[in-house]
């Protein structure tokens, strides 16, 4: 007989920021004291969030200060791994549309920001997670969002 799963000990959400056509992703740079790496917004869900979705609009908003997103799309992705403790902790993706002249105010937890290509966000992203959710996003998105070109 096998022991049943662990239980999830965490619940997380993560915000995959970007704007359209060309398309463009917003990458944060975690300070030196926490790696110095570049990551999409995210963070925990708290006791007092109602739900996912509002836990990541509260995430946008301490992070970035983004308070009226264009749209959220919950990109049917997550990602379970070993949190702080050993005990599993669960990532849930979401695909975050914002107006084309967002300017985000960074919170502490992040040094630096930069808008980015798909191949840089790529290249640029810390977590292979992270990378197959920016794949996700961008499956997701039509030629015209990506290229900003019509197709004839």
């Amino acid at each position: 007989m096998t022991d049943p799963p662990e239980a999830i000990a965490q619940e997380c959400v993560e915000g995959y920021l970007f704007r359209r056509a060309p398309l463009e992703l917003l990458v944060l740079r975690r300070p030196p004291s926490r790696g110095s790496i570049w990551v999409p917004v995210s963070g925990k869900v708290d006791p007092g969030d109602r739900d996912l979705p509002s836990a990541l609009l509260r995430e946008l908003a301490e992070e970035t200060g983004l308070a009226d997103p264009r749209s959220v799309v919950d990109l049917d992705w997550h990602v379970t791994f070993p949190g702080p403790d050993g005990r599993p902790w669960r990532l849930h993706g979401y695909a975050v549309e914002v107006p084309a002249d967002f300017s985000p105010r960074l919170s502490p937890e992040h040094e630096a920001f930069a808008w980015v290509t798909e191949a840089e966000a790529l290249r640029r992203l810390h977590y292979d997670d992270n990378r197959d959710a920016v794949r996700r996003l961008v499956a997701l998105l039509g030629p015209d969002d990506r290229s900003g070109r019509r197709n004839a």
